[in-house]
């Protein structure tokens, strides 16, 4: 298949085994080949490339104007699969239009023979080394060309005039994402303002977003933005919660404590008058992605606002931008690829569990090789999916994509269902329920290495590594901690095999009133 005839994208349709599910479809395989549809006719080189560089290195591009399409290869395989799971969930905007991204069929790029390519491979070489910090903004290329303004920053300043409603952190990421890929958002409060620094991936994104939105007001009638140019060039996140996101970085922690809004947004909420105001509301957008950490009630109330129990009447707000749309909460993943032999409910429940709390899941009747899972909210969903994509399980790679549908349902009294659909949303394994759980610190992707803890103190390192060879497991290493015998790392013979075990051995009862926790190890033995 040729680049020109390559436009196919894989959806999920409507339907279950039951006529609700049946239609989830499972995207094609993974490649580092990434294919962009929908791209304006006047987008410079530059601004596809950066769509790619907050994930990895882009090692080649083509642009093919008159079809409004371009073709973006990564240096991994890994990067593409962490791009194509970002924007599955924050469509990514060009030039005010989104854009839609989708793995290729080729797994590589052949661009040598192509005429053209000279700006291509320009435009490559100047994204990439600005990124990676080798080049100043200064000595970019000016405006009338298509590359960026010289001296120019990513990072914007953001003044909020008139605040007559809270706007928050969500809002604004999608407000700003119109104009390209939105890597940090802080907010803040000073000389009474509502403030935020937002840093895009490429500069001239933080260009058109200023041109196009000084001046602007968030709702109507009031919230007027100021937008600047920041002297700074890049922001530094610590924390994600609803003052400050890292979006390539959802293993950050939430800080210390359930963040509060604001004096000056309380104040707005306080002051008479605000829910019979002329205008006809505020916060009518959901999060693109949805932090459970910051302790906001998200599936009550569009907005993050569901705690403070203003009538929805006054919650349904337009932007008076044109063009934006709320963004649906989804929280329900389709896994696909599965081995339909070897996989039960509760396996994907223990697996997923490392990532948030698994409320149900559903293998689908007639496809065997589908799951719906349905995690506590989008932005574990969104964390499972970017760890557990591409894994493989049962000897079979996974897929892991978000569902369109919003809830997964329990069959109906009476119905055959042979245990496919539980709900667990009462499970006492839940790892995540309690707010400031040190297991929020302790996300990391799938690895050989395990950690292993609530281990009894009579049990030696010989039982344990009988315990996962017994199991069918290659134990290559085995360490207790120095100074705390309860954990252990073990490393075994793959991933994969450290996959199976986890689902096996988590919760295993070791006696002495203890049962085994295992969690995947950023160290190595």
């Amino acid at each position: 298949m040729d680049f020109k005839t390559e436009v196919r994208r894989k959806k999920e349709a409507n339907g279950t085994d039951d006529k609700k599910y049946k239609g989830e479809r499972s995207p094609c395989d993974p490649s580092r080949v990434l294919h962009i549809r929908r791209v304006p006719i006047e987008v410079s080189e530059a601004e596809v490339v950066s769509l790619g560089v907050p994930f990895g290195k882009v090692t080649n591009l083509l642009l093919l104007k008159g079809k409004n399409q371009a073709f973006i290869e990564m240096a991994s395989e890994e990067a593409a699969i962490t791009m194509v799971n970002y924007y599955t969930t924050a469509t990514p905007h060009v030039r005010n239009q989104p854009v839609y991204i989708q793995y290729s069929n080729h797994r590589e790029l052949k661009t040598d023979n192509l005429p053209n390519q000279g700006r291509a491979q320009a435009a490559l070489q100047a994204v990439n080394a600005m990124h990676s910090g080798n080049m100043t903004l200064s000595g970019t290329a000016t405006a009338s060309d298509g590359g960026m303004m010289p001296g120019q920053s990513p990072v914007l300043r953001l003044i909020v005039e008139n605040l007559y409603y809270p706007v928050s952190l969500e809002v604004l990421h999608q407000i700003f994402s119109k104009f390209g890929t939105v890597l940090k958002i802080i907010t803040f409060t000073k000389n009474n303002q509502f403030q935020a620094l937002l840093q895009y991936a490429d500069p001239m994104n933080a260009h058109h977003a200023k041109v196009a939105l000084d001046g602007q007001n968030i709702y109507n009638g009031c919230c007027t933005l100021r937008v600047e140019f920041s002297k700074l060039t890049s922001l530094n996140v610590k924390y994600n919660n609803d003052k400050s996101r890292d979006f390539t970085r959802l293993d950050l922690p939430s800080g210390d404590g359930q963040p509060t809004l604001d004096p000056t947004m309380q104040s707005a909420f306080g002051a008479p008058g605000i829910i019979s105001s002329p205008y006809p509301g505020a916060a009518g957008f959901a999060p693109a992605i949805g932090f459970h950490q910051a302790g906001l009630s998200m599936q009550t109330m569009p907005g993050a606002l569901g705690h403070l129990t203003i009538p929805s009447s006054a919650m349904t707000g337009r932007m008076t931008i044109h063009g934006m749309a709320p963004t649906a909460i989804h929280s329900v993943l389709l896994v696909s690829n599965l081995n339909p032999e070897s996989i039960s409910p509760h396996g994907l429940f223990i697996l997923f569990g490392v990532y948030g709390d698994v409320h149900r899941v559903k293998i689908l009747f007639n496809k065997k090789e589908n799951a719906l899972i349905q995690m506590a909210d989008a932005t574990q969903a969104q964390l499972a999916m970017s760890h557990l994509n591409g894994q493989r399980l049962h000897g079979k790679v996974i897929r892991v994509t978000i569902s369109k549908h919003q809830t997964v349902q329990l069959p109906r009294e009476g119905q055959e269902d042979q245990g496919l659909t539980k709900d667990f949303s009462g499970s006492p394994l839940h790892r995540f329920k309690k707010p400031g759980s040190k297991n929020f610190q302790n996300i990391f992707p799938p690895s050989a290495t395990l950690h292993l803890s609530n281990i009894p103190p009579s049990t030696t390192d010989d039982f344990l590594k009988d315990l996962f060879a017994s199991s069918g497991y290659t134990v290559k290493a085995f360490k207790f901690f120095q100074k705390d015998r309860k954990m252990a790392l073990i490393q075994l013979g793959s991933v994969e095999e450290a996959i199976q075990a986890l689902i096996d051995l988590h919760n295993h009862d070791l006696g002495e009133n203890h049962h085994l926790r295992v969690s995947f190890s950023k160290s190595t033995i």
